[in-house]
């Protein structure tokens, strides 16, 4: 399939995917704005509501509805229809400022730290992502450093073998700053210059959980000095409000480069995206609308846009 088709049918899956919050937002947004309504201060309280149900998130919310009551001042909207289109420039450019380039190099050891609750798809993710980089021919090592589930190891190596990339790992409940100077040390040794590293997730333990993911980058900073070029938090689309908090929680504490975001076609809640880029400023690295390999693609902000009010 050549790229242009690969896009194409990435971008119907998209559309298809964002159905349901295509429903929950826009149907809102149509029923309100349409039908010779005037723009007034009620109409403007009921597309504020719509909004924040669609889950764009209360700071998205005011900007845009001043934004909206501003240009009625300076007579550049005197068409409800209007408000549709101001709607989605303004999503537009939310997501273009939010954009910063994701280089991946080809030079020298290239780290991804993968973090995250567990159930948000993350062992899933890196899956995911070690196929599509070796589709691009580069070498891939995976790291189990999530040592305190036995079925997250076993998980891992069943996409290690389904992808044909090499896992490096210990026996379960072994020090997870281990397995990954292990894995420093086999992709010095040349085996790969891409490493992704799998970590535990078990947000009840959290003081405990933040304390290792910090002595992981410690370790890995020791031996090269700029890794892990990337810290990706894995969240789910479905969460809602508790995909913020997460995000919130794993900044504060780590740091994080950037987001990929699950579970998107079973969702309403896809104005997270627009939330996320708004509140936390984190770019989106990933999303995932399905669950075969091609499923988890780089998100692109314009074409999100254009699938969401296509």
């Amino acid at each position: 399939m050549t790229s242009d088709l690969r896009k194409t049918s990435f971008f119907d899956k998209l559309k298809s995917g964002l159905e349901k919050t295509r429903k929950l937002l826009l149907t809102n947004v149509d029923d309100i704005i349409l039908g010779g309504k005037v723009i007034d201060q009620h109409l403007f309280e009921e597309l504020e509501e719509a909004l924040i149900m669609a889950d764009v998130g209360p700071v998205f919310t005011y900007d845009l509805i001043e934004k909206m009551k501003e240009k009625v001042k300076r007579r550049e909207l005197d068409k409800p229809e209007h408000l549709k289109k101001v709607l989605r420039e303004t999503m537009k450019d939310i997501l273009r400022v939010n954009d910063r380039p994701f280089v991946i190099s080809r030079d020298g050891l290239h780290t991804f730290m993968m973090v995250g609750v567990n159930g948000t798809g993350k062992t899933t993710t890196i899956g995911k992502m070690a196929y599509q980089f070796k589709q691009e021919g580069r070498e891939v090592i995976i790291a189990a450093a999530d040592t305190f589930r036995a079925a997250a190891i076993e998980q891992l190596d069943v996409w290690c073998k389904r992808v044909n990339v090499p896992l490096i790992k210990q026996q379960f409940g072994a020090d997870p700053a281990a397995v990954v100077y292990d894995a420093i040390q086999a992709a010095k040794a040349g085996k790969a210059n891409l490493l992704i590293i799998d970590t535990a997730g078990r947000l009840h333990t959290k003081v405990n959980l933040m304390e290792e993911l910090k002595k992981m980058k410690r370790i890995m900073a020791r031996d090269i000095s700029n890794v892990p070029q990337e810290i990706l938090l894995v969240i789910d689309a479905t969460t809602g409000q508790n995909a913020i908090n997460q995000a919130k929680m794993f900044n504060e504490e780590i740091g994080v480069t950037g987001i990929v975001l699950t579970k998107l076609d079973g969702t309403s809640k896809g104005g997270i995206v627009i939330r996320i880029a708004r509140e936390l400023q984190i770019p989106i690295r990933y999303i995932g609308i399905g669950e075969h390999l091609e499923d988890l693609r780089p998100f692109q902000g314009d074409d999100f846009i254009e699938a969401l009010f296509d």
